[in-house]
């Protein structure tokens, strides 16, 4: 199928089509514009191609409907579901829960799965206002949006430690940030440049779809369903609203000193120069928050003295630097090989942990498995760790997993040995027939500096 639909470039990342860059280059050109006329970029061109990008194992919703089934059916369920969209009729079925274990903890998450029409008609929905609020959006975020990430967070981060004059840097995170989404504040954010009635309406029975748990509905009175495309649009823009433009438009100016925001999704950090900044900033934030019925999560926010004169302070007073963390990295102050002041970082313990537990579990499941099939899947897992956490600087870190990782596939080869063990030299033959993926940077030295965006 061809038409308006998204498209996709050669890595497989999408690019914007003709009729959402003409209005994203109309949201640039004027940025107090309401869009009246939208529905007409959700057809069954986009819908068909959004449909082709889902996962074929991805798992089904409350209605148990898959990929392949709805391929199959796709040219009467489009007719129906644009009819509907276009009449203000769409009522999408209620969200299914599943919950995940949370890392390191016994608590659960719970986790949205809606159903897989419904799931495609979200994401259409999303690169609608997404070429919208992307032309909104401060330099500060980045979760959410395309062409940056954590990489870009992270390497912004470092850029303003060590090469701006930081002292203090506010670590915080928000307490069941998705759940607590406020919808009557969440719809009037939308509703400054969105005023199509269809997506409006779109947008409101999504929020108030509700939650299938255990074969009874529970109606949704607040919070978005984390799982749905268009729920990390609607969390970004409620950030951008009650946290970005406030930070940039009615804190910063009035601060002596420097101060530097820098969020992802619900995770942020703001490094100041000054103490005494930081601590208005703090006061004025748990109320900012309350306002919007967000709270912040005490047991994880705190506030730290970082930086090249805290590790100067430290060392006068013969005591340890403090440490930060943020986006799964533990940030620590050191210093280069001419001796300059830069911040380095390693994987946090709690997700080093995670990581090596999950490894652990697919040793155990794949144990009696052929040779050949252990490597694939190992190395598959190897491979996505490495792309998240191969930053400069943090070799250490994967080395050790990788050598973890080592330790256990030859521990679990001995446990099914009749012998009880495997000696090194056959251990290492064998991986010389079926080599273990090794550390690998996806960030090197080099790149890092222009992945930050300040």
């Amino acid at each position: 199928m061809g038409g308006n639909g998204p498209l996709y470039n050669e890595r497989n990342t999408p690019v914007m089509s003709t009729g959402l860059e003409r209005i994203a280059a109309k949201a640039r050109q004027e940025p107090t514009l309401r869009f009246t006329s939208l529905a007409h970029h959700l057809d069954a061109p986009r819908l068909w191609q959004n449909l082709c990008h889902v996962s074929p194992h991805t798992a089904p919703g409350s209605d148990g409907q898959t990929v392949d089934d709805l391929k199959q059916a796709f040219v009467p369920w489009s007719t129906a579901t644009l009819h509907a969209v276009h009449t203000e009729g769409y009522r999408p079925p209620p969200v299914r829960r599943v919950y995940i274990p949370k890392p390191g903890k016994q608590a659960l998450r719970p986790l949205g799965v809606p159903c897989l029409g419904d799931r495609v008609v979200q994401r259409s929905v999303a690169d609608i206002l997404t070429a919208i609020y992307e032309q909104d959006c401060l330099p500060c975020s980045y979760g959410g949006r395309p062409g940056v990430g954590a990489h870009h967070a992270l390497a912004t981060l470092h850029e303003v430690i060590a090469g701006k004059p930081i002292s203090w840097v506010y670590e915080a995170d928000l307490q069941n940030f998705f759940g607590s989404l406020d919808h009557a504040w969440l719809l009037r954010f939308v509703e400054h440049r969105v005023g199509d009635p269809r997506i409006l309406c779109l947008i409101r029975r999504w929020l108030k779809a509700g939650v299938l748990e255990d074969g009874t509905i529970t109606p949704s009175e607040e919070g978005v369903p984390q799982g749905g495309s268009v729920s990390v649009v609607l969390s970004n823009l409620y950030l951008h609203y009650v946290l970005d433009l406030w930070f940039a438009r009615v804190v910063k100016p009035r601060l002596p000193g420097e101060a530097y925001l820098i969020r992802y999704i619900d995770d942020f950090v703001v490094c100041f120069q000054h103490q005494a900044d930081a601590q208005r900033f703090a006061q004025a934030l748990e109320q900012r928050l309350a306002k919007f019925a967000l709270a912040l999560e005490p047991t994880k926010t705190r506030l730290v003295t970082f930086g090249r004169f805290a590790e100067r302070d430290a060392k006068r007073r013969r005591r340890r630097p403090e440490t930060l963390t943020f986006l799964g990295f533990t940030l620590y102050c050191t210093r280069n090989r001419r001796g300059n002041f830069t911040v380095g970082w390693k994987t946090a313990k709690t997700r080093l942990q995670r990581s090596l537990v999950k490894f652990q579990q697919l040793l155990q499941i794949v144990r009696h498995e052929p040779l050949k099939d252990h490597v694939v899947q190992i190395n598959q897992v190897l491979r996505g760790h490495y792309a998240y956490y191969g930053i400069a600087g943090n070799v250490g870190s994967l080395l050790r997993v990788y050598r973890s990782v080592e330790g256990y596939w030859r521990r679990m080869l001995s446990s099914r040995s009749r012998k009880g063990y495997v000696r090194w030299e056959v251990f290492l033959a064998i991986k010389r027939t079926y080599p273990l993926q090794r550390p690998k940077l996806r960030v090197p030295y080099a790149r890092l500096k222009q992945y930050a965006v300040l």
